[in-house]
């Protein structure tokens, strides 16, 4: 990884420190994700583990996303507790075409990575789709999931924040 990302991802931090709402904080994040990586579409899913399900507030081109917290590539990421690289969707049996089917969207790429609370916990999920040049990489994983890391402070007190 090289310096300039890591100063680019402090730059953005110090932006983030200065936002506490959910609505503020979500595109901001989802915005700097897919600009770090090339990406064309970041959706951000939410773990709700008491309702079993994973949802979006935000979700580039497309309408809110609810799904069991089983189910897809995302629902594997929050199970398993690591990052999801996966750069032929179509012929994984984890990945839900009908939301692309909904949308008119072609997912070309897929990397989602899982972001934890300070006891450790997934609390959510980056999905990126759709790298502009080329598959994603074990690099891009790598800065990504160090990006979650950086930012899953504010995404957490944003989320206690909502509940109050």
């Amino acid at each position: 990884m090289s310096l300039k990302i890591y100063e680019r991802i402090a730059d953005f931090g110090k932006r983030l420190s200065h936002l506490n709402h959910i609505e503020e904080t979500l595109p901001s994040i989802s915005e700097e994700a897919k600009a770090i990586v090339s990406a064309e579409r970041c959706s951000i899913f939410i773990v709700d583990q008491s309702g079993g399900m994973l949802w979006t507030k935000l979700s580039d081109g497309i309408g809110r996303i609810a799904i069991g917290i089983d189910s897809g590539i995302v629902g594997d990421t929050v199970h398993k507790k690591i990052a999801q690289l996966v750069n032929n969707p179509y012929e994984d049996s984890r990945f839900l075409a009908k939301i692309d089917e909904k949308s008119g969207f072609v997912t070309r790429n897929i990397l989602a990575v899982p972001i934890f609370n300070s006891r450790q916990e997934v609390i959510g999920v980056i999905q990126l789709l759709n790298k502009y040049h080329g598959d994603f990489t074990e690099n891009d994983e790598g800065i990504m999931s160090f990006f979650a890391n950086y930012i899953s402070g504010t995404l957490e007190l944003a989320l206690l924040m909502e509940k109050k």
